[in-house]
């Protein structure tokens, strides 16, 4: 799997991030950058490519769900609450 996300600390920031990005306000990426807490914002949110068992279950789970170019609602893990890109 291959996958970007932007990570946050509550379900109400993801909620209202998901909905600038549907809104078209601001692309995932240009989320990603402004308002993630993960290192990866640097590039836009993109975790890369990725196997089954390298991330932690609910963040894999909801990213397997997801058709390549969707976004997931918000998924909450021990790190925090993502929003998910399928990229591939």
């Amino acid at each position: 799997m291959r996958a970007s996300h932007i990570l946050v600390g509550t379900e109400n920031e993801a909620k209202r991030i998901l909905d600038d990005i549907k809104k078209e306000k601001m692309t995932f990426e240009e989320c990603a950058r402004s308002f993630s807490m993960c290192p990866s914002k640097k590039q836009g949110g993109d975790l890369g490519e990725f196997r089954k068992g390298e991330m932690v279950k609910p963040f894999e789970d909801a990213c397997e769900k997801l058709e390549t170019g969707q976004i997931s609602e918000p998924v909450k893990t021990e790190f925090g609450w993502h929003l998910i890109l399928r990229t591939g």
